[in-house]
Parts: structure tokens; C-alpha cells; sequence
């Protein structure tokens, strides 16, 4: 029994299901473009923040001596996963503000990485332009005009938020393909 068929017939192939799905209602909200998608982003980010938190708390005791990290992580994480849920819409515009700059910062990375590389790779060009693409998009998400910066953020999650349910969705029946083999077996 190979570790793949092992894992599938351990995990229950409707959990995959129900995850798709709560995925994709999360994309059919957030790609509303209203005040609700804003507040569901922020919740979203809260989920995030606060999953992050209890995962450092988990990872305490995988790495003794970095305890006092997690530990401080995992209550940053935590405390902020508590205040995107108390705020939402100002968790949101907190995203939306260092979404800029994170933006210049991969790609910037993309530039020199394709530079860097363009002697051993020949798609070194693909990379490059993904990276001036990033730069451009982060001085347009980084405009004062909110509008913009909010619609780039909602589409991104929205499509994101999509594309995850798709993948959740076929996973599940991937495992129950899986579970229905090993079961015959």
C-alpha cells in the first residue's frame, strides 16, 4: 500500500467536500464588491491569524529552543486574528495598505531572480516580466484612491478563495476514488 493510498483512506473524503464549498460561498461573497465582501475579508484574515497563532503554539514544542518565538508569534497572531474579528473593515484596510508593498517587494525579487538566472534558465524572460508586472501593479494598488486598491483586493481573494473550493472539491472525490480502491483491495 503505497503512502498516497494510505493517507486517503485515512481522511474522510466529505471534509474535503464541505471545505470546497464553504470556499467557494466564501468567493461567491467576497466577489459581491460591497461593504459585506470587505468585512468577509476581514473575517477571513482573522480565521487566518488566528489558525497561524495555534500552529506557532503547536510548533512550540517541535522546536525547543526557539519556545520563546512561538511563542511570542502565536500571541501576536492570535491577538490579531481577535482584532480583525472585532474590526473587520479596519483589518481590511490594513491589507490593503501593505498589499503595495508587498507587491514591490516579490517583485522585485522576480526581477533579479530572472536576471540572476538567465544564463542556466531559458524562460528567464517569463520571469522578468511577472516581476515588472508585480512592481506596476504594486504602485497601482499603492494609489491613495481606496477604490482601486479594494477592488484589487477583493478580486484576488475572490479568485483565490475560488480556486481553492475547485481544488478542495476534486480532492475530495480524488479521496473517495482512493478509499473506494484500497476498500476493493
Amino acid at each position: 500500500m503505497s503512502t498516497r493510498e494510505r493517507g486517503a483512506s485515512m481522511l474522510p473524503w466529505w471534509l474535503f467536500l464541505f471545505t470546497g464549498i464553504a470556499w467557494l460561498l466564501i468567493s461567491l461573497i467576497v466577489l459581491r464588491f460591497d461593504v459585506t465582501s470587505i468585512a468577509a475579508v476581514g473575517a477571513l484574515l482573522g480565521v487566518i491569524l488566528v489558525i497561524a497563532g495555534v500552529n506557532e503554539f503547536v510548533l512550540m514544542g517541535a522546536q525547543p529552543g526557539w519556545r520563546w518565538a512561538h511563542a511570542i508569534l502565536g500571541v501576536l497572531f492570535i491577538g490579531g486574528g481577535i482584532w480583525a474579528f472585532v474590526h473587520p473593515l479596519d483589518a481590511f484596510y490594513e491589507l490593503a495598505a501593505i498589499l503595495g508593498f508587498l507587491l514591490l517587494l516579490k517583485g522585485s525579487f522576480d526581477i533579479a531572480v530572472a536576471f540572476m538566472t538567465r544564463e542556466i534558465n531559458d524562460l528567464w524572460w517569463l520571469g522578468l516580466v511577472v516581476g515588472i508586472l508585480e512592481v506596476f501593479l504594486a504602485f497601482w494598488a499603492s494609489q491613495q484612491v481606496f477604490a482601486p486598491r479594494a477592488a484589487l483586493i477583493l478580486i484576488w481573494v475572490g479568485f483565490a478563495a475560488m480556486f481553492r473550493g475547485f481544488t478542495e472539491i476534486f480532492l475530495a472525490f480524488e479521496v473517495r476514488r482512493l478509499s473506494k480502491e484500497l476498500s476493493a483491495v
